[in-house]
């Protein structure tokens, strides 16, 4: 199963508008997990996620920044039962 979160072209301030909240909402989520987890080497993994999106996040808006053109953005998410 699929879901097509995202497909389309996109302004430089839109692109970074919408990734920056998708991040955001990622990171978030792992916040949640931190709070409730009660196992160190979890914690650490999840602090370490976050650091790695926030910098990814960063890469992303100096690569927008410097290219002011349209974007365009495709994001498919795919489901596997395990």
């Amino acid at each position: 199963m699929k879901i097509h979160l995202i497909d389309g072209h996109f302004e430089s301030r839109e692109t970074i508008e919408l990734l920056t909240q998708l991040v955001h909402v990622k990171i978030k989520f792992q916040e949640s997990k931190i709070t409730a987890a009660s196992v160190e080497e979890d914690i650490k993994m999840r602090e370490k996620r976050i650091k790695e999106l926030q910098k990814e996040l960063f890469e992303v808006r100096q690569f927008v920044a410097q290219n002011h053109a349209e974007i365009a953005l495709t994001g498919t998410i795919e489901l596997h039962v395990l």
